[in-house]
């Protein structure tokens, strides 16, 4: 599937420009941890997966993981990349785990881009380029502070790939640092 095939597919499901930025914001970093995880040559693939992750959330949030894996079967997507992105839904509306790496990053990423764009609207600069972990360990710590972000998959996530949370978060930031202001 190539980018803007999968491109067309989310926008098929979404509208909301949120939604949309979301997308491309988690497909940014699961790039960024395709190549420096050693996975280069599935950049594009990872890219992908981190674009459709959420590709039923605003039609079918009741069904969010669920409902996805139906639309992409239908689609003719491959296996590996409707489990992927269903494995992000783990413990929470599935049942799949995630177990190749990609998957874990999915997992603990995808609710880390969040709080880390809300601590960076936050800020003077506005911007990732001069932010630190510990601003984001600060509102991590915070569970008024964007609550709809579950502190609890975060640091699942980061158990999930083995790194403590300084790492996951630090790791994060370097990628959204790669084409984000």
């Amino acid at each position: 599937m190539t980018r803007e095939e999968a491109w067309n597919l989310l926008t098929e499901y979404n509208k909301d420009e949120f939604h949309l930025e979301h997308a491309e914001i988690v497909e940014g970093v699961m790039k960024y941890f395709a190549r420096k995880l050693g996975y280069a040559e599935e950049e594009d693939f990872w890219g992908n997966v981190g674009l459709l992750h959420d590709l039923d959330f605003e039609r079918y949030p009741d069904e969010h993981c669920i409902k996805s894996q139906e639309i992409m079967r239908e689609a003719g997507l491959e296996e590996r990349l409707i489990r992927a992105t269903a494995s992000h839904g783990y413990g929470i509306t599935v049942d799949i785990k995630p177990e190749h790496e990609m998957e874990k990053v999915l997992y603990a990423v995808d609710e880390l881009t969040g709080l880390i764009g809300a601590v960076v609207l936050m800020r003077p600069s506005k911007s990732v380029q001069d932010l630190e972990v510990k601003s984001v360990k600060k509102k991590f710590k915070s569970k008024g502070f964007a609550a709809a972000c579950s502190r609890e998959v975060i640091q699942a996530g980061a158990d999930m790939l083995g790194w403590d949370l300084d790492k996951l978060i630090e790791e994060t930031i370097d990628a959204l640092r790669t084409f984000r202001d």
